[in-house]
């Protein structure tokens, strides 16, 4: 797979919130095959501009091009039949379904169901599969976060984002999420993720762009964003 051929492109676009400006008009691309991470502080924007790649908010100005298609303008159900896929913030899974129902919920907008992608989530998150039959609302907060990543690769996405796939769990459970992701990401999905947990972004991701108050103030490789000062003494907890 080319690694230069563009899935995902934003130009200059700009989101507000009434008088509030969110995004002040920011260019990122995102790579066929590629792990590309967005950092940033509480408020930086990176969840409204996830909500506006995917249709969730409207911009108000610049330009959202999907696999060749200007989607600026597209309602987000038909985005998602286009090939994209967004898992939420704070894992709203249908707690009165049952494991397997919340995935097979992920596949409605295919022409048939596929139960090989069903499998093949089951092979990447094994703990789903333990718990197919439970309802979801019993599952643990990580465990709810598998199943949120495992319902939104259940349409075969091209471009799977990810928001804040880490928050509030345990380490050992960042590591089983991170792993899922490598997994997903080696099966041809690419991989738009907004982490607040940088160095585990980072590592995974091919490149990352660093969000400050609606603006981009970094990006580059993961390599260079690791070891740029700046980035160390904001996010990475590291003091000159």
């Amino acid at each position: 797979m080319s690694h230069n051929e563009v899935l995902l492109e934003i130009k200059n676009l700009q989101v507000s919130y009434g008088a509030i400006q969110a995004i002040k008009g920011i260019d990122l691309y995102v790579n066929k095959g590629e792990v590309v991470t967005i950092l940033g502080a509480n408020g930086a924007g990176k969840t409204t501009t996830l909500r506006t790649i995917s249709g969730l908010l409207k911009s108000n100005d610049g330009q959202i091009i999907f696999d060749g298609k200007d989607i600026t303008k597209i309602k987000a159900h038909e985005i998602v039949s286009l090939g994209m896929s967004h898992s939420p913030e704070g894992r709203r899974v249908f707690g009165t379904l049952s494991v397997e129902e919340n995935l097979l919920m992920g596949a409605y907008t295919l022409k048939k169901f596929d139960s090989k992608t069903l499998d093949w989530i089951y092979q990447i998150l094994p703990r789903l599969k333990e718990r197919k039959k439970q309802l979801a609302g019993t599952l643990s907060g990580g465990e709810q976060q598998m199943l949120a990543i495992g319902r939104a690769i259940m349409s075969n996405p091209k471009l799977l984002i990810l928001d804040e796939p880490s928050l509030g769990l345990a380490p050992v459970l960042v590591k089983v999420i991170f792993k899922a992701i490598r997994e997903i990401s080696n099966a041809g999905v690419t991989v738009l993720l907004v982490e607040q947990n940088a160095k585990a972004a980072l590592k995974l991701a091919d490149r990352g762009y660093v969000l400050e108050l609606g603006k981009i103030t970094h990006e580059g490789s993961s390599d260079e964003l690791l070891n740029s000062e700046a980035i160390q003494e904001a996010y990475l907890g590291k003091k000159k």
